[in-house]
């Protein structure tokens, strides 16, 4: 069973705690858990920043919206329990509890007014999609990420032989290979021995080297083009190698790489996108947002 949305946890997580007692929160996601009879990889199911767990997020943000309804209380980290009104609303036995239900507190309303306030039409995509607030952003910004990918593939593609060259050289640098920009400079492009185009350091003291080809390429790279590869580096005595294309690999390709010795990793154009932004490479920042929350130790100083 997929890992329920935040609006259908509200009533569950309020029927947990109806006895009046204090409660973990930690306990609850695993009440919840059960109840929904969530696996395994359902629980561990992340948000698209692989932050945090998806169940752990919807279930803060239930918990979150309740407190704002004045129907649950913090008792301190981690803690909470049900309040007066809380009580009373179980006693009427409600089928369901969501945001519409929420609205009829007039705590909430201010709190729903602020939001509103900030004029985002990520407040309303939270109560029509059940997704909370983390989740409509880290989906926008999947979606921005993505879109950014496919514009620079597509401009990878249309550059010169040379330029892909320099662009795989400041790639690999930027991730940490290489030694410095001068020496990975020096490595790529002079080879042209048996396939490979050209030999970089695997790391800045030199204890290893990768041997590298780079195919600008848009058909697909079958096995024998990968079988090749392997095949000169075995005639350099080499253990490693990279093999980057702008476009993709077959599967035979990737089956053979991880039956043979020695350590071939293939990357895809898609895969090339990606290494490119998560290093900065051919991209630059627009803007940086910074999601913060309370700092629940500092006020736990005060008791």
């Amino acid at each position: 069973m997929a890992v329920p949305d935040f609006q259908t946890l509200m009533l569950p997580l309020m029927r947990i705690v109806e006895d009046g007692a204090e409660h973990l929160l930690s306990d609850a996601i695993e009440r919840l858990a059960i109840q929904f009879n969530l696996s395994e990889e359902d629980r561990k199911e992340l948000l698209p920043s692989g932050r945090q767990a998806k169940l752990d997020n919807r279930v803060g943000w239930s918990l979150t919206h309740l407190r704002k309804a004045v129907l649950l209380e913090s008792t301190g980290r981690g803690k909470f329990r049900i309040t007066g009104r809380g009580k009373t609303l179980l006693k009427s036995n409600p089928q369901i509890i969501n945001m519409k239900t929420l609205m009829q507190y007039p705590e909430f309303i201010e709190f729903r007014k602020k939001e509103e306030d900030t004029k985002h039409n990520d407040i309303k995509d939270e109560v029509n999609t059940g997704q909370t607030l983390e989740e409509v952003l880290e989906s926008s910004y999947q979606t921005l990420r993505k879109i950014l990918a496919q514009e620079l593939l597509d401009r990878v593609k249309k550059v010169t032989p040379r330029f892909f060259e320099r662009l795989v050289v400041d790639l690999l640098v930027n991730m940490g290979y290489g030694g410095s920009r001068r020496d990975a400079g020096a490595a790529i492009g002079q080879s042209g021995d048996g396939g490979i185009d050209g030999i970089i350091k695997e790391d800045r003291l030199g204890l290893d080297a990768v041997f590298i080809q780079a195919k600008r390429w848009e058909n697909t790279v079958g096995r024998p083009v990968v079988q090749a590869f392997a095949g000169s580096l075995e005639g350099q005595r080499a253990r490693k190698g990279i093999l980057i294309t702008t476009s993709t690999f077959s599967q035979e390709a990737r089956d053979y790489v991880n039956r043979i010795e020695k350590k071939i990793v293939l990357i895809d154009g898609e895969q090339l996108a990606q290494y490119m932004i998560d290093y900065c490479t051919g991209i630059t920042d627009v803007a940086t947002y910074t999601i913060k929350k309370i700092d629940a130790d500092y006020f736990d100083n005060e008791l």
